[in-house]
């Protein structure tokens, strides 16, 4: 790509940002969950069910991750924490897609396992990190999705909803939940509540959307939607901001699901 060339697809980019990195666009995205909180643990909690959940419709993702926090009396931190087995029983017959009550059980173990050593979920991803490695997320991911089934009673089906660099997954959904929490954002959509990881190392979350806007751009070339994908556009949003590349995540998905810009 020309010099010009970058020049121009910068300064378009930089103007969907300014468009869709915006507080007019968190009540209709997921991001609006773990915006009905402010106590930092509650926050992460609430964005990482909202993450999780979030593939298909989004009033659908929105309304069910509604519903956990309800059902989690809107204190997840404190649910997770002192939650009874009487507590429990209303969970059973949640459910969200493929993901169900198995799921959720062992989720809520995992949390209380890791909050009663931990005060922050950062930990969980970083705690293995020496600050050495080229690309620190794709680690940290790789170490927290061993973490996260460390305990003996990790279900086997349970292991679909986290996903891992390690078996080739663009991990869509986790780099959205650590864009949330690492990204500093002005305009008050992102958190920027964790700080072990820069948001120059942040990776773009990228689904077909985000994918089919890329390439239009000249962005990826890549034909598999993987983590090599992920690298790939990543890697030429950099050369955009090198300090803040994962802001154009605003743009490619406006541009996508708003414009559809194909």
């Amino acid at each position: 790509m020309s010099t010009a060339a970058a020049f121009i697809l910068k300064d378009f980019l930089d103007r969907k940002v300014q468009q869709y990195d915006q507080p007019a666009f968190i009540p209709r995205d997921p991001v609006c969950i773990p915006h009905l909180f402010t106590k930092p643990a509650d926050i992460e909690i609430a964005a990482f069910f909202a993450a999780v959940f979030a593939w298909g419709n989004r009033t659908i993702i929105i309304n069910k991750s509604r519903q956990l926090m309800q059902l989690m009396d809107n204190a997840p931190h404190d649910f997770i924490l002192h939650h009874t087995t009487e507590d429990l029983k209303r969970l059973l017959m949640f459910k969200h897609r493929t993901f169900n009550a198995t799921d959720l059980l062992y989720f809520i173990h995992f949390l209380r396992y890791h909050y009663s050593k931990y005060q922050s979920l950062e930990s969980a991803f970083t705690m293995h990190l020496n600050g050495n490695e080229e690309e620190p997320v794709m680690q940290a991911l790789v170490n927290f999705h061993h973490y996260f089934f460390s305990l003996a009673e990790a279900p086997i089906r349970t292991k679909k909803h986290i996903a891992t660099p390690e078996k080739g997954s663009n991990c869509k959904r986790l780099n959205m939940f650590l864009r949330w929490m690492v990204r500093e954002d002005n305009n008050g959509v992102d958190f920027g509540i964790w700080n072990t990881i820069k948001p120059s190392q942040l990776i773009c979350p990228v689904d077909v959307h985000v994918a089919r806007v890329a390439k239009r751009l000249g962005l990826l070339q890549r034909k598999q939607t993987d983590w090599s994908a992920a690298i790939e556009l990543t890697q030429h949003l950099r050369t955009l901001d090198a300090d803040d590349p994962v802001k154009y995540d605003f743009a490619l998905f406006g541009l996508g699901v708003m414009e559809k810009y194909y």
